[in-house]
């Protein structure tokens, strides 16, 4: 196939050595598959800004931290530099947040590197040697998805643990290769101590979660592991070895109605997102 323009780079500097073909393309990036020696890899090439759909990204990107005093005062400002470094900053979040939940014991594709704009990273593979199905691909037995759904449960409690929610996860966001759920996608990944939408978005990646492995396992539909973490993390009670139940007794004290329509809104993304993934295959 024609070599992306983004991917010439690094075949003209020997990281990679042919494109294979395209894997999947998504709202902020188009995946291929490459070969690197005698290895084949993804390629995950960022879009550009304006051809994203990626939407609220301000509500992602409240709370990381930029330490270069002058790249933050370009980013206020507006500049092409500053937008640049934006973008920059935003596509090293997800490189950032590979190499922290790995070595939080979360399963998730191991990285190789940033290039300008190219992530190259560790090809997920079923147990043929196939690349693996995302979950919304595949059917699974009640019993598998009580275990695959307690799995998904700690890596977000993981995640948690070392400061990070998700911000996107759904049954189109992880894998299933032969050892169960490996989670792939974080340039959304949110500061769970920095960013006020953390709690919602960690609500909203344990529903949607939730809601794909009950279409197998019913029971899972009336958890609240969410409300238990997040209750656990705001009392700083929270480790990576915590044994949850999915149990909470929520407060009958008044709603606060501002979360409650931010929830609302983010959900309405979510279901226009998860139609349009769903058309696009």
């Amino acid at each position: 196939m024609k070599v992306p323009r983004r991917i010439e780079p690094l075949i003209e500097d020997g990281l990679v050595d042919q494109v294979l073909g395209s894997l999947m393309s998504g709202k902020e990036a188009q995946v291929f598959l490459v070969r690197c020696g005698d290895e084949i890899r993804c390629a995950k090439v960022y879009k550009d800004i304006a051809k994203r759909s990626f939407k609220n990204a301000v509500q992602y990107q409240e709370g990381r931290k930029i330490r270069n005093s002058r790249r933050q005062r370009a980013i206020e400002g507006r500049s092409k530099y500053g937008r640049d470094q934006q973008e920059v900053i935003w596509q090293r979040a997800e490189v950032d947040a590979l190499y922290k939940l790995a070595d939080a014991g979360v399963r998730v594709p191991k990285p190789y590197g940033l290039f300008d704009g190219v992530l190259l990273m560790e090809l997920i593979t079923d147990g043929n040697g196939g690349v693996a199905p995302r979950l919304n691909d595949i059917t699974l037995s009640a019993e598998q998805a009580v275990t695959d759904h307690a799995t998904v449960m700690t890596y977000v409690l993981r995640m948690l643990c070392a400061g990070l929610v998700h911000g996107d996860l759904s049954e189109f966001n992880v894998l299933q290769d032969e050892n169960g759920p490996v989670i792939i996608d974080f340039p959304q990944v949110v500061n769970a101590s920095g960013n006020n939408n953390a709690k919602t978005m960690l609500q909203r990646d344990v529903r949607n979660i939730t809601q794909y492995y009950a279409q197998f396992a019913p029971e899972l539909a009336e958890t609240h592991y969410a409300e238990e973490m997040w209750e656990l993390h705001e009392k700083s009670e929270l480790n990576p070895d915590q044994k949850l139940t999915g149990k909470f007794t929520f407060s009958t004290e008044a709603a606060d109605v501002d979360s409650v329509l931010n929830m609302i809104d983010l959900a309405l993304e979510d279901e226009l997102d998860r139609q349009n993934r769903a058309d696009n295959g």
